[in-house]
């Protein structure tokens, strides 16, 4: 695909999430300490469809919200003055699911960083599946 900014290993390289965990397959659009979009192929083999919920399976809330978290982390932690550093929660403010994401769905993933003061700030987060908004929030990070 022409619009890959980074793949997974070069992710890898930026955040520390490893798999199971890692939740950004591409990064498709970076301005580092600015903002960051990617996408997750949500594909039927993720370990949490095997019981949320059996014979029905959805994405789990937590995990979209942690998938936008990871692209914000690539956002900040692009910056040289965190390279090696980890991005930790420190705050979700204001999180809304408006559908279900399924096996099968590409979720797109968009944080703008809207505040920062020294190691900590505030992401304003939104995931996509179909053009259509799927969840949204506000995503307070420290860099330690």
């Amino acid at each position: 695909m022409s619009d890959i900014l980074l793949d997974q290993e070069q992710i890898k390289k930026i955040i520390p999430h490893r798999d199971t965990m890692l939740l950004v397959d591409e990064i498709t659009e970076l301005e580092p300490g600015v903002r960051a979009k990617g996408r997750l192929h949500v594909t039927p083999d993720k370990i949490f469809f095997q019981g949320h919920f059996p014979g029905n399976p959805v994405m789990p809330g937590v995990f979209i919200i942690e998938a936008l978290a990871q692209t914000g982390a690539v956002a900040i932690l692009s910056l040289p003055e965190f390279e090696g550093k980890t991005g930790y929660f420190g705050g979700i403010d204001g999180a809304r699911f408006k559908q279900k994401v399924l096996p099968g769905d590409t979720l797109d993933l968009e944080v703008e960083i809207v505040k920062r003061r020294g190691p900590i700030g505030i992401g304003k987060a939104t995931a996509y599946v179909n053009g259509k908004r799927a969840a949204y929030g506000e995503l307070t990070f420290a860099i330690g």
